[in-house]
């Protein structure tokens, strides 16, 4: 099954269709709160569509039966963006190469950059369910309810709030998309938080701006679902609603995800580095001890590591998800606080590790608790093999001592 840059506009909606009555969430202060879904044995057998196992998971769990919606919305933009990477290195795409505009961080925008983060915002808007959106590819929180900020320009950028809306959703479009002029894996990284009820609209008037813009600032701990789309050898669509990690991949024949690896757990141990340890020297001296005693074997292990780097999170993460090791873009003497933005790729990859029984931190800090002040905050980050990461944060601890 084929699908264009724009199929997702006829089928964004279809999800909702699956979705059982909603139920009214149970508060706790201004923010809604959930306990993790449960699942049955459906959602654990493999070869299930990922539109059976968001049904099933639906009618188990009436509560969140509105994420279904958004994960329909997901499901399709991933595969059409899928499509669009696959044939960006046609000569008739016209979509490698740069857009000529600088994003808010000061990097040249892709044009796939462009693309993707607008055939997002078009899909999620369809589904109604957001209350706040903000993209690594936006200046700030972006107003999808006004169809003349869907032109592809991207000035005078509003919020977005209803009062019936309940999600927040935070995300990189096309994360690795500087690699994807020379066919590397990339990916779409997703984080879905619960929308404050406080905040809403008033004609055409935000209440309270300040607060509304919090929505977006919640630390990892607060995250009701996350998900990454890999676009490599297969598209693979990896998610969590905070009962484990389930692992889709995208049958072509039948135009569907299926499930490959259900409840994913990462091994305790592993034996891969994958960092850029061209910036070694660079490195705290704690981190610099660690790597170098991987290297060489004379880590807490006792194993030599091998070094794997793509250069782009979500391949790098996938495969440390399913081998084993560490992956990691620690602070250094030039960029101290990393180069990875904590809201929209460490917050949801971090917790998509620590629902697989791995680890994610600063050296210091656990990811999922630091609140970011600004919604394209950078953080290190090291992440991956239970024992692999307590050796980092250990010998942080020791250095501090």
């Amino acid at each position: 099954m084929k699908f264009t840059a724009f199929a997702f506009l006829l089928t964004a909606t279809t999800a909702a269709a699956f979705a059982p009555a909603s139920k009214t969430f149970a508060k706790s202060s201004a923010l809604f709160k959930t306990t993790a879904p449960v699942f049955d044995e459906v959602c654990e057998t493999t070869g299930v569509t990922f539109t059976r196992f968001m049904a099933e998971v639906a009618m188990l769990n009436p509560e969140i039966s509105e994420l279904t919606t958004l994960f329909g919305a997901i499901d399709t933009s991933c595969k059409a963006i899928a499509n669009i990477v696959k044939r960006s290195q046609l000569p008739s795409s016209e979509t490698l190469g740069l857009q000529g505009e600088v994003n808010i961080q000061g990097e040249d925008q892709k044009k796939l950059d462009v693309i993707t983060n607008d055939l997002l915002k078009r899909a999620l808007r369809f589904t109604g369910k957001i209350g706040v959106l903000a993209s690594e590819e936006e200046d700030e929180p972006v107003d999808l309810a006004a169809e003349n900020k869907l032109s592809g320009t991207w000035a005078n950028k509003e919020l977005l709030v209803e009062e019936t809306d309940k999600y927040v959703i935070v995300f990189d479009p096309l994360d690795g998309s500087s690699n994807v002029d020379a066919g590397i894996p990339t990916g779409t990284i997703i984080g879905i938080y619960e929308h404050d009820e406080n905040c809403i609209v008033e004609g055409e008037d935000v209440a309270d701006d300040a607060n509304c813009l919090a929505n977006t600032l919640q630390p990892g701990t607060k995250l009701v679902a996350a998900a990454y789309c890999l676009y490599s050898s297969s598209t693979f669509l990896v998610v969590t609603l905070g009962n484990g990690v389930y692992m889709f991949t995208l049958d072509e024949q039948i135009g569907e995800f299926v499930l490959s690896h259900p409840n994913v757990k990462i091994p305790e141990d592993g034996k891969i580095i994958s960092f850029n340890e061209a910036n070694i020297d660079k490195w705290d001296q704690p981190m610099k001890d660690v790597v170098y005693g991987w290297r060489k074997g004379t880590g807490r292990s006792g194993d030599r590591f091998s070094s794997r780097y793509v250069g782009s999170m979500v391949g790098d993460v996938h495969r440390t998800l399913l081998y084993g090791g560490v992956f990691g873009y620690p602070g250094d003497s030039t960029n101290p606080t990393g180069k990875l933005r904590l809201l929209y790729e460490g917050a949801p990859m971090s917790f998509i590790m620590e629902q697989a029984g791995g680890l994610s931190t600063t050296g210091t800090q656990r990811v999922m608790e630091i609140t970011p002040d600004v919604v394209h905050q950078r953080v290190p980050i090291v992440m991956g093999s239970k024992n692999c990461v307590e050796e980092i944060i250990d010998a942080y601890a020791a250095a501090a001592k």
